[in-house]
């Protein structure tokens, strides 16, 4: 696999991956679901004052959401992942493989979280479930 397999790829299934990958946060880390719990699990001080968003808050995940998605549809392109279960199994091993090791180790070795298993189930399950509408997306979407 070279980068020529850039110019194969379904760019418009890309950006709507990532759209909705970023979206799907917006209500995964909502109060209203899972961000309470997950602020917990961080140790975040309610009382405390919150820090300040700017665009850099939201636009920094959106470029690694893109990223993500870019090299999910590299593989997807790569493998062959032209069906609805290749991309479920293209999205199982991205998700598991790739994102749910990271955010495992993070949760290990992070000292800072109160409740690192906590913290870990609400944000792999998070990626695992956005790597895996990815992967299916520009697997199916041609």
């Amino acid at each position: 696999m070279g980068f020529d397999i850039l110019g194969q790829l379904n760019w418009l299934a890309v950006i709507v991956g990532t759209i909705i990958y970023f979206a799907i946060g917006a209500v995964w880390f909502a109060p209203m679901l899972f961000g309470r719990p997950w602020q917990r699990a961080l140790g975040w001080d309610p009382a405390q004052t919150a820090p300040q968003m700017n665009p850099m808050t939201y636009a920094v995940p959106a470029i690694l959401y893109l990223a993500s998605a870019i090299a999910t549809a590299m593989l997807a392109a790569a493998t062959g992942s032209t069906t609805l279960g290749s991309g479920l199994v293209l999205g199982l091993v991205v998700g598991v493989g790739y994102a749910l090791v990271i955010n495992a180790n993070d949760a290990i070795f992070d000292p800072n979280k109160r409740q690192p298993l906590t913290w870990f189930v609400i944000t792999g399950a998070y990626n695992l479930l956005g790597l895996l509408i990815v992967a299916v997306l520009v697997s199916i979407w041609h």
